[in-house]
């Protein structure tokens, strides 16, 4: 396989163990500069997506499927004729997005088991989601599932948290149709 398939296959071909410490330095780092950088909406992105997990898994489910597509049509597309000036963009958006929010997820999923210790605090959270991220490193299959999870949590905790500000802020501001009204 060409170029497309290359650092795939240099993934896939490290030792399961040295996978794993790869995916738990990666996690952990971009966890802790996400959650350094954004530090009001990644926090409460984590809690959002603490507090109603599945909500935030059935937004993020079908979110993390178009942002993994349109980066995944930027990586095929690179090699054809118009593909650079298209690929670029969408390959930049894919790479920008999905890491953060799968950290996201992971920090989420690591201060939920944290919080069943007594331990609910952030740090713990993100060592923890890292932690997990890295142990499901040491079997291909499994890494691709734990990540989708925490990267579908992640990003729908992100949007909910993006778009928390639309709409009404209190309900007495909220309309009733006028066949409702009593």
């Amino acid at each position: 396989m060409g170029g497309h398939g290359g650092s795939l296959e240099a993934y896939r071909s490290l030792e399961p163990h040295l996978r794993a410490g790869v995916q738990f330095a990666g996690t952990l780092f971009v966890a802790v500069v996400v959650l350094g950088l954004l530090q009001s909406d990644a926090t409460r992105a984590v809690a959002k997506s603490r507090r109603s997990p599945v909500i935030s898994f059935s937004i993020g489910l079908p979110s993390l499927l178009v942002v993994a597509g349109l980066a995944s049509t930027g990586i095929l597309i690179v090699d054809t004729s118009v593909g650079s000036f298209f690929a670029i963009p969408l390959v930049i958006f894919g790479v920008t997005v999905l890491p953060p929010v799968t950290a996201i997820g992971f920090t989420a999923i690591g201060q939920t088991l944290t919080s069943r210790f007594r331990v609910d605090r952030l740090w713990a959270g993100v060592f923890v989601g890292a932690f997990l991220s890295g142990l499901a490193g040491l079997a291909f299959p499994t890494a691709v599932v734990f990540t989708g999870l925490a990267g579908a949590l992640g990003i729908g905790a992100s949007v909910r948290v993006l778009f928390d500000g639309v709409g009404a802020a209190r309900p007495d501001d909220r309309t009733i149709p006028p066949a409702n009204k009593i």
